[in-house]
């Protein structure tokens, strides 16, 4: 047996009691589990499975049918709760669908461990705006964030800034507003005016479909906007 601190993802149930879980953890990166009976009627852990929750999950064997480790114990990380805020559910359900995206290849990483459990920090904060921050810093923990330049706009092709717009949704206002998060000490501090922020997150989701392969715009963020408004 061995334990694991994990990000939970995202979740599906298997049958009528079981689910396959998808974690971040800070020991693997990116694992899935099997947790079986998790949907009985007798289990009490079923609450725990909510986005972005922390788990101790202990690992007893390898399930070969499925090619995942079969969960043997699963609790919660001291000190992480749910949230009874629905803006703060709404921002959690789509920052793990956005993570669960550009992690499901992702290895070991301790500095994207410790930016999530930093954006959990924000949140219980009520910092309505930190999600935007770390899809932002991801840009930069993943190596493909723009290099700044005086130049006005931004191409999102290229990750350069030019003197010709490049594409309609990176005007020069929204560039500006790249700008400032790449040369902002603590992003997390930076605060949007609601149409500037869904510009600048429209902005950022071409960005990471230009140069994550696969990555589309999370269905959840429809919701998300729904509830800001």
């Amino acid at each position: 047996m061995h334990n694991q601190t994990c990000f939970l993802l995202s979740y599906v149930k298997y049958g009528d009691n079981d689910a396959v879980l998808h974690c971040f953890s800070a020991e693997a990166g990116y694992q899935s589990f099997f947790a079986k009976g998790i949907y009985s009627s007798k289990n009490k852990k079923k609450p725990y499975l909510f986005p972005l929750n922390l788990l101790n999950i202990t690992v007893s064997k390898t399930n070969n049918q499925r090619g995942i480790s079969t969960v043997s114990r699963l609790e919660l990380a001291p000190g992480f709760y749910d949230f009874d805020d629905v803006r703060i559910n709404s921002i959690l359900f789509f920052t793990a669908d956005f993570l669960y995206q550009i992690l499901r290849v992702e290895h070991q990483n301790a500095r994207a461990f410790k930016e999530i459990e930093s954006f959990r920090e924000e949140i219980a904060s009520n910092n309505y705006d930190g999600y935007i921050s770390l899809i932002f810093q991801f840009l930069i923990i993943s190596g493909v964030a723009p290099l700044f330049k005086d130049e006005k706009y931004l191409n999102p092709e290229s990750g350069n800034f030019t003197q010709e717009i490049a594409h309609p949704f990176f005007t020069e206002e929204i560039s500006s507003i790249w700008k400032t998060y790449l040369t902002t000490q603590n992003i997390y501090e930076i605060q949007l005016k609601r149409k500037v922020r869904n510009s600048f997150l429209d902005s950022l989701m071409i960005y990471y479909h230009l140069h994550f392969s696969g990555f589309y715009t999370p269905n959840s963020l429809a919701v998300l906007r729904q509830i800001y408004e």
